[in-house]
């Protein structure tokens, strides 16, 4: 064999290889009962949950419990799913802006359930409301 063949056919093991352990690390999109269910099973890899904060009737999101003074990185919150179901979010690495954390249309969590009341968040993601969205008179 030539050394430009040797050479493609490691490029390509490596590329393969890559794809392989990537692969590994994707997580995949669930609501709070099947992330109990992957548990339950002992399937301890990381899954996002999208949902939206608990709010009451007048719209105020309720249920943040982030205290920086006592623990600046300890946040718990409430979160409803598309399912409707309400889970207690703990995240020990708060977003950098709380205040767009509470505008935030919709959340996605990373993490894994700890059990059935709480899920341990290592990572937030949110969905803040567009500021080139046409605004409704």
């Amino acid at each position: 064999m030539k050394r430009s063949h040797i050479f493609g056919l490691i490029i390509i093991a490596i590329m393969i290889s890559i794809l392989v352990v990537t692969a590994g690390d994707a997580s995949q999109y669930v609501d709070f009962t099947a992330a109990q269910e992957l548990a339950d099973d002992g399937n301890d890899s990381k899954v996002h949950v999208i949902g939206e904060l608990q709010k009451d009737k007048s719209g105020n999101v309720i249920g943040i419990q982030y205290d920086p003074m006592k623990d600046a990185n300890y946040l718990a919150f409430n979160l409803v799913d598309e399912k409707n179901e309400m889970r207690r979010v703990v995240c020990y690495s708060p977003p950098a802006s709380m205040k767009d954390f509470e505008k935030s249309e919709k959340v996605v969590v990373i993490g894994r359930t700890k059990n059935s009341e709480e899920f341990i968040a290592s990572e937030i993601l949110m969905k803040c409301p567009s500021k080139y969205e046409e605004k409704q008179l």
